[in-house]
């Protein structure tokens, strides 16, 4: 399959980046694309800045930031960003009470699942973008119920694109909800996916997601849609080996099948995997550790600035 063909031409990607991997600017046919042109525009706009500043840190893309490095006057790695906020302010990791979102949050969903078992729920978001059709919100919705694992989703209003009054919500959906889920159509996310019940996360792949699902230490399944969210999606399963990728599928079985894995089969090896990379994550941006230090040098940096104006 075309799209499953390696990019070998990718500084430290050679050996994992498939075409289907790209970002979603990058996946037309046509070079005169508006959103290819301005990508390729900002990229190399980005070379002539006096310093990059990035929302990672040095043990989860140090390869890769070591390929940049040369090409970059300056970058400063200062994230998780969520993380280190909660860091510096309170000395902890705990979820900031506030919220900037654009959506009503319904705080519902936090009681319904104080009332759940230890890592039992799959926790399902595919952020404040993302657009699905009503063909594709039934194939998840069926892949939740058939996997017969307790579910707390959230879908926005007006994310499902072609919605009608004559698309009926078949019984077996109803009443799968009704046993073993609790839909909503926004939450506290940072709170939910540290909540003691959560085990797993299906996702969308937008980087805060990503970074905040490290952070929470919980393994994901991901359906990336656009932006970097394909490649990012492709580094969660095949990189750092902490999610599973469902790129390009929309299928009820599939659906069921990757939600078992990550709630069941796959558990411990993910597991693993995330426990260890959501360590070096609360370290990075602990005082003293890479992040903390990048933040403080920025700071620096910054003042000295001002001084020479």
């Amino acid at each position: 399959m075309i799209w499953n063909k390696l990019i070998t031409c990718v500084p430290g990607m050679e050996s994992f980046l498939r075409r289907r991997d790209l970002p979603s600017f990058y996946r037309t046919k046509e070079l005169n694309d508006p959103f290819l042109k301005l990508a390729v525009t900002q990229t190399i706009n980005s070379t002539q800045a006096s310093a990059t500043i990035l929302n990672t840190f040095e043990d989860l893309e140090g390869p890769i930031l070591s390929k940049m490095r040369p090409h970059f006057p300056k970058i400063y790695t200062i994230g998780p960003l969520h993380a280190h906020l909660s860091s510096r302010r309170t000395n902890s990791f705990a979820p900031s009470d506030s919220s900037n979102s654009l959506w009503e949050i319904d705080q519902s969903c936090m009681t319904w699942l104080d009332s759940q078992q230890l890592k039992s729920v799959v926790y399902v978001s595919f952020g404040s973008m993302t657009l699905m059709t009503h063909k594709e919100m039934m194939e998840i919705w069926h892949g939740l119920v058939d996997s017969r694992k307790r579910f707390l989703w959230v879908i926005r209003p007006n994310s499902v694109k072609d919605t009608d009054e004559k698309n009926q919500i078949p019984a077996e959906l109803t009443e799968g909800t009704k046993d073993r889920g609790y839909m909503v159509g926004w939450c506290p996310q940072e709170q939910v996916l540290v909540h003691p019940a959560v085990g797993g996360f299906v996702t969308h792949s937008g980087w805060n997601s990503t970074l905040e699902s490290i952070i929470a230490g919980l393994p994901m399944v991901c359906w990336p849609q656009m932006g970097d969210q394909q490649i990012n999606s492709r580094y969660v399963s095949e990189v750092w080996k902490i999610g599973l990728d469902m790129k390009d599928i929309c299928d009820r079985s599939v659906v069921e099948k990757m939600v078992n894995d990550l709630m069941e089969n796959k558990r411990d090896e993910l597991g693993r995997s995330i426990d260890e990379i959501s360590h070096m994550a609360k370290k990075s941006v602990s005082e003293g550790g890479t992040s903390w230090c990048s933040m403080n040098e920025l700071i620096e940096d910054i003042k000295s600035m001002k001084l020479k104006i």
